[in-house]
């Protein structure tokens, strides 16, 4: 057995290193006990795993590994947050981010090298897709904040309170891997944070959220973006496959098998001159209506390869203002960390692209063409309605 055959203890989950250690003949309990020396302590050298015997160590080390991720650099912003720069067995590098805010710290990570997806607002999609991260590569960004924060030595400068799957890629198209690091994430054993705290984002694709109910209880996002088919299937094309009446079905029954009384949040990228506009307002809070839920608008943060812009102040809050007088809860995003070029829709790592999609975008901008579509009144009858 090679080394990269050896099962990844940091990757498996509790149910799956119960499985492993009963096979080798040992007591299933053993599994809590790796579980707690990696994701609590932040070992991982199974030499320090002092409450286990030596033979079992010996055999655990010719027979598996505790393979991390490696980080490659740290960038702090000013206002407190950091993003951190992961290098994936791949070859690629990705990016997570840590936000500190008052009474949390939430850690944005990643599910994917890339993103096949390619929203138009959003920097990672023109990076195209490399690979699906495995379960160690996506937990090991969990552990690799804990240690850089000093939650494992004591010297805490912020800890993880809350986890969002927002990073780069779609995390329902790696289903499997994403399942089980959630797991391990929400496990006593490892970093036991509650399904409230625990966040997977998603573009929207409905037959994976048909799914989670079986897998997991975890809080959802939808990335909507847009209050119609049209607009959304000309920002946004996986809409084209599953389109907004398919996801509003899907995201009831994730939530209607919940035992609590969560609702998803719904988030809005804003653009100006695209989906700003008062009537786009008012067609979302008609859309929402059969769907309790919390709206969180984010204005759009620019980057090199869209010619889109941020709204302005007043779009942003005239739009608010119409949804709460609909009875909605909204939230208008904050944005951080964009001096270091963390801030929602600017993660764009390293990817070692296998689509081409980088390459055609870059070539379109030296050629001074513009990265994200033109919108105007006749595209939009939603700018025209507005000036009424």
């Amino acid at each position: 057995m090679t080394a990269t055959d050896k099962p990844n203890l940091a990757g498996l989950s509790l149910e799956k290193l119960r499985t492993l250690f009963v096979d080798a003949g040992e007591k299933p309990f053993r599994a809590e006990q790796v579980m707690k020396w990696i994701h609590q302590r932040g070992v991982v050298d199974i030499d320090l795993m002092t409450d286990i015997s030596k033979d079992l160590r010996e055999k655990l080390k010719l027979s598996t590994q505790i393979s991390l991720p490696e980080i490659l650099q740290d960038y702090k912003s000013d206002d407190g947050s950091h993003k951190w720069i992961v290098k994936v067995a791949s070859g690629s590098n990705v990016e997570m981010v840590f936000i500190p805010e008052s009474g949390r710290g939430t850690l944005c990570i990643s599910s994917q090298a890339g993103c096949s997806l390619d929203c138009s607002f959003c920097a990672t999609g023109k990076q195209g897709f490399n690979s699906n991260l495995t379960v160690a590569e996506i937990i090991g960004q969990l552990w690799w904040a804990n240690s850089k924060l000093g939650c494992f030595s004591g010297e805490m400068e912020r800890r993880v309170s809350n986890v969002v799957m927002m990073g780069m890629g779609e995390p329902l198209l790696n289903f499997d891997n994403v399942m089980d690091a959630l797991n391990i994430i929400m496990e006593d054993c490892a970093y036991g944070l509650s399904k409230r705290k625990v966040t997977i984002s998603t573009s929207g694709v409905v037959p994976a959220i048909d799914r989670l109910k079986d897998y997991t209880d975890a809080s959802l996002a939808i990335s909507l973006h847009a209050p119609n088919d049209e607009l959304r299937s000309q920002i946004m094309p996986i809409n084209k496959k599953y389109p907004i009446a398919e996801l509003m079905r899907s995201v009831k029954g994730y939530m209607a098998s919940l035992s609590d009384k969560r609702v998803p949040v719904i988030e809005y990228t804003m653009i100006a001159g695209v989906n700003d506009h008062r009537q786009h307002a008012r067609d979302l809070a008609v859309l929402l209506r059969e769907l309790p839920c919390k709206i969180n608008l984010i204005p759009f943060n620019p980057f090199s390869l869209s010619d889109y812009r941020r709204p302005s102040d007043s779009s942003i809050s005239n739009f608010r203002q119409i949804l709460q007088k609909a009875g909605y809860t909204v939230t208008v995003r904050t944005t951080r960390a964009d001096d270091i070029g963390a801030a929602c829709g600017q993660l764009v790592g390293d990817v070692e692209d296998q689509t081409r999609r980088s390459s055609r975008y870059k070539q379109r901008a030296t050629e001074g063409k513009a990265g994200g579509k033109s919108f105007n009144s006749t595209d939009n009858l939603a700018i025209a309605a507005d000036r009424v």
